[in-house]
């Protein structure tokens, strides 16, 4: 599909295109202080190892915020996101409707439920 200004996948980032990481982005939307590493590794359901490559990748992006501290001698990593970060998935989350809106709407009447808004339609 060739590419112009006015495309909605023009504002689809990869950053947070990637499952996993629409997954960290979306349960960081939730928390205001930031999540624990362990909350949030144990939130989306990933192993340390790979919650901590994406989370380097997220960080490069400039879209997070990893605080380290020792608590006790254990080290604590709580994750937060940026106000960068916030503002990038939000453009990120309106992009990704508009492409999911133009999909719905091409589709054939017959397969659409009536008058249901995208995001509430049961689940088959």
């Amino acid at each position: 599909m060739p590419k112009d200004e006015t495309s909605p996948y023009e504002a689809l980032e990869r950053i947070f295109h990637e499952p996993n990481r629409l997954a960290i982005m979306s349960a960081l939307c939730a928390a205001d202080e930031g999540l624990p590493f362990t909350g949030l590794r144990d939130a989306c359901g990933l192993t340390d190892g790979n919650l901590s490559r994406h989370l380097k990748a997220l960080d490069a992006a400039g879209v997070l915020r990893i605080k380290k501290v020792f608590v006790d001698a254990k080290p604590r990593t709580t994750v937060a996101l940026s106000k960068k970060g916030l503002r990038r998935f939000s453009e990120y989350l309106d992009a990704l409707n508009d492409v999911l809106a133009a999909a719905q709407a091409a589709m054939p009447v017959e397969t659409t439920p009536a008058a249901m808004p995208l995001g509430r339609r049961a689940r088959a």
